[in-house]
C-alpha cells in the first residue's frame, strides 16, 4: 500500500499539515485536501492513459496535440454520446464551430410535451475533442469510440426536464440540451463567488483564462494532467453530494467505464496504447466501476426507448456556446484568439481534418515513429503549486495594435474617440492588470479600460464598447455546414432556388428580384420561397413585394433571403421529411389534428393547403376535419374568422370550380345548425362579445341562401332569434338589427327606438353602447350603413359633451380594434351622405331630418274632414283654381271619395285650422 502512494506521500502530507494547522485540529478540510490527493494519484495509475480536458479551452487543446504526436494512440475513447459517431466525418464539409445534433419529434415513453427531443455537441477548432477527432479520421489504423450515454439516455436521465422554452431567438442552438466534454467549473456557489472574489475578476471565464489557462499553456504534458486532475477533484469534493446532477455524472462515469471494457474486451487492443479524452471532472471518479483492472463491476446500461432519433450538423457559433454553457460574453471569441497566438508561438502544427472549410491550410507535419511507453507516475504538483507561475511579460506592440484598432472601430460606431482615448486605454490596461496581480494586461482589462476610456456614459450606435472589443479581438464566429453534409431536403431547397442566382450559403440578407412574367422558369422558386415563409422563423424569408392569397397571381417578386444565416432551421427541417412539401403537409395535418385545435384553425390549413400543395384529396381532408371541428365547439370565441375564412374559401371556390366540395357544403349546413343553436346563449353569455355574435349572425344571415338550397330550416334561425333576449346595450342594438333583418322590425320603428333612446335622460350615458352594436351590426346586415352613419350623427349632434367627449376614444379603439374592415362601409355611406365642397355645407339638409316633415304633411289629408270635405267637394271650381294656383295637377276629384284631397291644398289647411273652422259654420248650415 506504501508504494501506491510513494509519489504523492510529500505532497499529501504537506496539504494535511498546513489544512490541519490552519483549520486547528481535524476536520473536513485535511479530509478534503487528502481525498484531492487521492483522486490525482489514482487516475495517474490506471492503466488506460487517462487525458482531462475543460470544453474550448487553449491549454487543453495545445496538450492535446503535444500528446497525440508524442504517444500516436491507437484507440481513442471520446466522452461523446456514442450514437453521434456517424457524423464526425461529415465536419470535413463545414466550416466551424458547427455542432452535431440528435433530433427527435416522434417520441415514445417520454411526455408528448416534451417534444420536439433535441442534444446538440458544439465542436471549435480550438477544441481539445476537434483535435483528437481529426488525428483519428486522418491517421490510418486509429479507432475514434465514443463512450458517452446514447441521447435516448440523456432524456432518460432527465426526468424533471423543464418545457419551457428559454433560449433567446438569435441562439443558433434553440433549446436543445447542450452536450460538452469538460464541464469544469465549480457547483458550489459560495465556492466559485469566493474564488472570483479573491481572484479579483468579474466572472469565471476570467479567473480560468488568468489561473489554469496562462500557466498550463506552456507547461509539460506530466504537470497539465495533475493539475487539471487536480481541479476536477476540487470541483467534485466541493459539490453538494445529494445534487441529482452529480448522480447523473455518476452514472455517466459508470456508462463510459464499461463500454471501454466491453471494447477492449471485444478488440484486444493494448491498453498502453489507448488514450480516453474526459472532462476533468469525470478524470477525478470515484465510482467502483472505475478502471479497466480484473473484477471490476460492469454498470447495467438499460435499453433504449422506441424514439425515432434523426442526426445532422447545424450551424454553431461562439455566442451560441456562450450562452448554452453560461460563459461570459466573449469568452470563446478570446480562447480562439489565444489558441491562434499560442500555436504560432510554440510552432505546433495542429491536427485538422482534410477538406476542413474555413480554417487556414496548415502543412502538414509527419509523424514519427515511435512506440508508446508508460511512463513513471512522479510528483509534479509540489513544484507547481509551491512555485509562482512563469507569467509572461508585457507585449507592447499587442497592446498598442489593440488600442489603436478599438480607437478606430470606435470611431466608425459613432463614439468621438481620439490619440488620447487610445493612450489612456495602454495606460489603464497597464494599471488594472497591476492591480490584479498580472504582469501582462489580458483581453479582459483591454475590455474594462476600452469602457472606461472610451463608452463614457452614452452608447452612440447599436454596439457598446465592450461588444467592439469583442469583434476586434476575433467577433462572433459563425459556422456552417457544407453542401454535402446537409439532408437531402437541405439540399433539395439548395437546388431548387439556384435559378435565383444567389449565393445562399451567404450570412448576410440578399435580395432577390423574380420577375414571373418574363422568366417563367423561376415561379417554382417563387412557390418554394412561399413555403419556406411558412416553415422558417421570421427574417429567413421576408417578401418584400408580392403576396400569396386564394386568387391572386403576382408577375413580379422581391424577396430579402436570409437562408444561410438561418441554415440550422433549414437543416431541421429535414429531419421531419425528404421534401418542403411533406413537411408542410405534416405540419398542416398536426395542426388540425392537436388538442387545441379549432375550426378556424383547420380552414387555415385547408386555405394553406390550397395555396401551397394543391392536392385536392389532402384539401377535403381537412376541410372534412373543420367540419368535425366547428361541431364540437362550445364557444364562439373564433366565429369573426371563421365567418371571414369560410368566405373566401367559398369565393374561391365559386370562382374556379363548378361545385362546391362536399365538405363546404358540409360545413355550411354544420355552421348553420351549430350557430343557430348557441344564438340565444351568446346573446345573454357575458363573456361572449359583441363581434362574435355579430359574426355568428352574419354567418347565418351571409349563408342562409346556400344553407336553405341544401335543406337547412329557416325557421330555426327565426326561432333561436326569438328566444334571444340580451341585456347589454350593445348586444340588444344589434338583436334590433337582426329582427329588421328578419322583417320583424320595419326601419321607422327602429329609427323611432333610437329616437326615444336619445329623448331618454336616464339611457342617454349608455347610448354609445347601443352605437357600437349598430356598428358592428354591419357585418350581418350591410344595407343598415345608411341608418348607422344617421344615428351616429344624431348622437354627435344631441349627445351632452360629459358623455360625447369620453366615448369617443373608446369608439375610435372599438372600431380599429373589433371593426376594422368595417370602417371603410361607413367612410363610403357618409361619402355619400354628405356634401363633396365646402360650399354646400352651409346648404345641407340631412336627408334624416326632412323626412319626420314629409311624414307630417302625407298624414295631413285625413285631418280636414267633415263638412270642409263636403263644401270643396260641392265647389270644384274654385278649388281646382286654387290648385292651380298652387300647382296641383287636376283630378282631385276622384281621391275625394277616399277622404283625401291634393298634397298641398289640405296641408295649406291642415297648417291653419282655424280659418278653416271659422269658414265651416258660414258655409254649411248647421244640424
Amino acid at each position: 500500500m506504501t508504494s501506491r502512494t510513494e509519489p504523492f506521500d510529500a505532497l499529501r502530507g504537506q496539504l494535511v499539515e498546513a489544512a490541519t494547522a490552519f483549520a486547528g485540529g481535524a476536520g473536513a478540510v485535511p479530509e478534503i485536501l487528502a481525498g484531492i490527493v487521492d483522486d490525482v494519484d489514482r487516475a495517474l495509475r490506471e492503466e488506460l492513459e487517462i487525458f482531462p480536458v475543460c470544453h474550448h479551452s487553449p491549454a487543453s487543446g495545445l496538450a492535446m496535440v503535444r500528446r497525440l504526436r508524442e504517444k500516436q494512440p491507437k484507440v481513442i475513447y471520446l466522452e461523446l454520446c456514442e450514437d453521434l459517431q456517424p457524423l464526425l466525418t461529415e465536419l470535413r464539409n463545414c466550416r466551424l464551430p458547427v455542432a452535431l445534433q440528435a433530433f427527435a419529434s416522434e417520441l415514445d415513453d417520454f411526455p408528448k410535451d416534451w417534444g420536439p427531443l433535441s442534444v446538440v455537441a458544439p465542436i471549435t477548432e480550438a477544441s481539445a475533442e476537434y483535435q483528437a477527432i481529426s488525428y483519428a479520421l486522418d491517421t490510418p489504423g486509429v479507432e475514434l469510440v465514443l463512450v458517452d450515454r446514447s441521447t435516448d439516455h440523456v432524456f432518460q436521465w432527465e426526468p424533471q426536464r423543464s418545457t419551457e422554452k428559454t433560449a433567446e431567438e438569435d441562439d443558433l442552438h434553440g433549446d436543445a440540451v447542450g452536450i460538452e466534454i469538460g464541464d469544469l467549473r465549480p457547483r458550489f456557489a459560495e465556492l466559485e463567488q469566493h474564488l472570483l472574489h479573491h481572484g479579483k475578476v468579474r466572472h469565471w471565464s476570467e479567473w480560468w483564462d488568468q489561473y489554469v489557462e496562462q500557466p498550463l499553456a506552456g507547461a509539460d504534458y506530466a504537470t497539465y494532467r495533475q493539475v487539471m486532475v487536480l481541479i476536477g477533484s476540487l470541483f467534485r469534493r466541493l459539490a453538494p453530494a445529494d445534487s441529482r446532477r452529480v448522480r447523473v455524472d455518476e452514472d455517466r462515469e459508470r456508462y463510459m467505464w464499461t463500454r471501454m471494457r466491453e471494447h477492449l474486451a471485444a478488440s484486444g487492443v493494448d491498453k498502453a496504447d489507448c488514450l480516453y479524452v474526459c472532462g476533468a471532472f469525470h478524470a477525478a471518479s470515484r465510482v467502483a466501476e472505475f478502471g479497466t483492472a480484473d473484477g471490476v463491476p460492469d454498470f447495467e446500461i438499460s435499453p433504449r426507448t422506441a424514439t425515432k432519433w434523426l442526426y445532422g450538423l447545424i450551424p454553431s457559433s461562439h455566442s451560441a456556446i456562450e450562452a448554452q454553457f453560461g460563459l461570459a460574453s466573449g469568452s470563446v471569441s478570446i480562447a480562439a484568439a489565444t489558441w491562434a497566438k499560442a500555436i504560432t508561438r510554440s510552432r505546433l502544427t495542429p491536427f485538422q481534418l482534410d477538406g476542413q472549410r474555413g480554417t487556414r491550410k496548415r502543412a502538414a507535419k509527419a509523424l514519427p515513429a515511435t512506440a508508446a511507453q508508460a511512463e513513471p507516475v512522479a510528483d509534479r504538483l509540489s513544484g507547481f503549486l509551491a512555485s509562482p507561475p512563469a507569467l509572461d511579460g508585457l507585449d507592447e506592440e499587442e497592446l498598442l495594435g489593440w488600442c489603436v484598432d478599438i480607437v478606430r472601430l470606435a470611431r466608425r460606431n459613432g463614439y468621438l474617440a481620439s490619440t488620447a482615448d487610445a493612450i489612456a486605454v495602454f495606460e489603464t490596461s497597464i494599471l488594472l492588470a497591476g492591480m490584479r496581480n498580472r504582469a501582462r494586461p489580458t483581453p479582459y482589462d483591454f475590455q474594462d479600460a476600452a469602457v472606461t476610456c472610451i463608452e463614457k456614459d452614452v452608447v452612440p450606435g447599436r454596439r457598446d464598447v465592450r461588444r467592439l472589443c469583442e469583434i476586434l479581438l476575433g467577433g462572433d464566429r459563425v459556422g456552417q455546414v457544407g453542401y454535402d453534409a446537409l439532408p437531402p431536403l437541405a439540399r433539395d431547397v439548395y437546388d431548387r432556388l439556384a435559378p435565383i442566382g444567389l449565393d445562399l450559403q451567404k450570412s448576410t440578407v440578399q435580395r432577390a428580384l423574380l420577375d414571373l412574367a418574363g422568366r417563367p422558369e423561376l415561379v417554382p422558386a417563387s412557390h418554394l420561397l412561399w413555403m419556406l415563409r411558412y416553415l422558417l422563423p421570421d427574417g429567413a424569408v421576408r417578401p418584400i413585394m408580392g403576396s400569396r392569397r386564394l386568387g391572386e397571381k403576382a408577375i413580379q417578386e422581391s424577396w430579402d433571403l436570409a437562408i444561410g444565416k438561418h441554415q440550422r432551421y433549414v437543416i431541421e427541417l429535414g429531419y421531419e421529411g425528404v421534401t418542403v412539401e411533406q413537411v408542410v403537409e405534416q405540419r398542416l395535418r398536426r395542426s388540425v389534428w392537436a388538442q387545441d385545435a379549432t375550426a378556424a384553425v383547420a380552414l387555415r390549413a385547408v386555405e394553406d393547403s390550397i395555396l401551397f400543395l394543391g392536392s385536392r384529396r389532402f384539401t377535403d381532408e381537412l376541410g372534412a376535419r373543420a367540419v368535425e371541428l366547428l361541431a364540437a365547439e362550445r364557444t364562439v370565441d373564433d366565429a369573426p374568422e371563421v365567418l371571414r375564412r369560410i368566405r373566401r374559401l367559398l369565393a374561391h371556390y365559386r370562382a374556379t370550380e363548378p361545385t362546391l366540395p362536399a365538405w363546404c357544403e358540409a360545413f355550411v349546413t354544420a355552421g348553420y345548425a351549430h350557430y343557430c343553436t348557441l344564438l340565444p346563449t351568446a346573446f345573454v353569455d357575458d363573456e361572449t362579445g359583441v363581434r362574435q355574435v355579430a359574426a355568428m349572425l352574419g354567418f347565418l344571415f351571409s349563408m342562409e341562401g346556400l344553407a336553405l338550397s341544401l335543406g337547412c330550416d329557416r325557421a330555426q334561425l327565426e326561432l333561436a332569434v326569438r328566444q334571444s333576449h340580451p341585456e347589454a346595450p350593445a348586444k340588444v342594438a344589434l338583436l334590433w338589427a337582426a329582427h329588421h333583418q328578419l322583417g320583424l322590425l320595419p326601419l321607422a320603428e327602429l329609427r323611432t327606438r333610437c329616437t326615444e333612446l336619445l329623448a331618454n335622460p336616464l339611457v342617454v350615458p349608455s347610448f354609445p353602447q347601443y352605437l357600437s352594436g349598430f356598428v358592428q351590426a354591419l357585418e350581418p346586415v350591410p344595407k343598415l350603413a345608411p341608418f348607422v352613419v344617421e344615428v351616429i350623427s344624431n348622437a354627435f349632434a344631441k349627445l351632452p359633451d360629459p358623455v360625447l367627449l369620453p366615448w369617443l376614444p373608446s369608439l375610435i379603439t372599438t372600431l380599429r380594434d373589433q371593426a376594422g374592415e368595417l370602417v371603410p362601409v361607413l367612410i363610403r355611406e357618409a361619402g355619400r351622405t354628405f356634401p363633396s365642397t365646402l360650399q354646400a355645407v352651409d346648404a345641407f339638409v340631412p336627408p334624416w331630418s326632412a323626412q319626420p316633415q314629409s311624414q307630417r304633411r302625407s298624414a295631413a289629408p285625413a285631418a280636414p274632414a267633415g263638412p270642409v270635405g263636403a263644401f270643396l267637394a260641392a265647389h270644384p271650381a274654385t278649388t281646382d283654381a286654387l290648385a292651380d294656383l298652387l300647382g296641383c295637377a287636376p283630378g282631385w276629384q276622384e281621391q275625394a271619395t277616399t277622404e283625401t284631397a291634393p298634397t298641398a291644398v289640405l296641408a295649406l289647411l291642415a297648417e291653419h285650422p282655424a280659418t278653416a273652422e271659422a269658414l265651416a259654420p258660414l258655409l254649411v248650415p248647421a244640424g
